[in-house]
């Protein structure tokens, strides 16, 4: 080894001056953009608003709108049977918040959002075809 390759190996004597130098990651991460923040869900600037991830979307049949803002929609879907090995109908039905004005039989696409009641966890997002009179 050469004389400058083992000066740059030695400890260095002041670590009080290096621990000053040293930035933690949240720090190091505001110099290099300053709307991200290390702890995450904690968004700022450009970031507010923006949750990763898609949010679950699901199509289905207005089954009931007696309630107010609310109605049930039926989502089906087919499976197949593990033993008989036939696609077998499985239905789900899901309270959603509905600002749109949807009536019985209309065919909608609901999303997940946050818990707006008990059991209302979704809302209509469109009406993709209005039932017939």
């Amino acid at each position: 080894m050469s004389e400058q390759e083992t000066t740059d190996l030695e400890p260095q004597d002041q670590p009080q001056e290096i621990a000053e130098e040293t930035t933690s990651g949240e720090n190091l991460a505001r110099n290099i953009d300053p709307t991200v923040d290390a702890q995450p869900g904690n968004a700022q600037g450009s970031e507010v608003g923006k949750r990763g991830g898609n949010r679950l979307q699901k199509i289905g049949i207005v089954a009931s709108d007696k309630m107010e803002k609310t109605v049930v929609v039926r989502v089906d879907r087919l499976i197949k049977h593990p033993k008989y090995r036939r696609y077998v109908r499985r239905t789900s039905k899901f309270m959603a918040h509905d600002e749109q004005g949807a009536t019985i039989g209309d065919k909608v696409r609901i999303v997940e959002t946050r818990p707006l009641s008990a059991r209302k966890r979704w809302r209509v997002v469109e009406i993709l075809h209005k039932a017939e009179k």
